[in-house]
């Protein structure tokens, strides 16, 4: 019962581009993993790309839309062509919100399909491979936000409760068909969805009132190599001094 080896494992990881995808990507590739990815913009997804200089894994990547259903269905003509199958799948892909009377109903319902509906999109081909080849894990990014309710983050905190139930839910109905499904709950990051300054994100990181995408990034991993036998349903990581209200 040893640890998940991620060499050679084949990873898509959705919204790879920023964040706690892109510190997920280059923890996946010093690992030795085989890693596709996509974001909405070129620029940002060459530089992903680069990261692969000098690691033992290898990376490809794509420019596509997680609301999109044709960009979902471009995502996984790749994972077949690319990588051959797929054996994790990092569901990642999600923006921030303000409250919905602050949104444009277009902004809202966009939200909606990114941080929800794209989770699902990308969850069903993936298990369906999984499902055929005998096994896989598959790891939602998640938010204490579905916990906690602050202010400001109705429209966020709904789509991510959404995903934290389906999560929930769907181990129950693959874990015997050798599926694995995680969440990881993250509390405040330092990420491009903060609205603050750069400046204010180091202070509050210093502060601990602020994670780390590398921190994340590391329960990510613990979550992905623990035994095959093991499943860590729900992983609650959050700053020391996480604002609550």
């Amino acid at each position: 019962m040893g640890l998940v080896d991620l060499r050679g494992k084949r990873v898509l990881v959705t919204g790879g581009t920023t964040g706690i995808g892109r510190a997920t990507i280059v923890l996946l590739l010093a690992h030795g993993a085989d890693v596709l990815t996509f974001g909405r913009h070129r620029e940002e997804l060459d530089e992903v790309l680069a990261l692969a200089d000098g690691a033992d894994g290898s990376i490809r990547g794509l420019v596509a839309d997680a609301a999109s259903q044709d960009g979902i269905a471009d995502v996984f003509a790749a994972v077949d062509a690319d990588l051959g199958g797929i054996d994790i799948l990092v569901a990642n892909a999600a923006l921030g919100a303000q409250p919905i009377h602050e949104m444009s109903d277009e902004a809202w319902r966009y939200l909606v399909d990114v941080n929800f509906v794209g989770c699902l999109a990308s969850a069903r081909p993936a298990l369906l491979r999984m499902i055929a080849a005998g096994g896989g894990h598959i790891l939602f990014v998640g938010s204490i936000a579905t916990e906690i309710k602050a202010v400001g983050e109705s429209v966020y905190a709904a789509t991510k409760a959404g995903v934290q139930a389906f999560a929930e839910t769907l181990r129950k109905e693959v874990a015997e068909k050798g599926v694995r499904v995680s969440v990881v709950q993250p509390g405040s990051v330092s990420a491009p969805m903060q609205e603050c300054s750069e400046n204010e994100k180091r202070e509050a990181v210093e502060e601990a009132r602020m994670l780390e995408a590398e921190q994340v990034a590391q329960a990510i991993l613990f979550v992905l190599t623990r035994p095959a036998e093991a499943d860590v349903v729900n992983l609650r990581i959050e700053p020391r001094i996480q604002k609550s209200s």
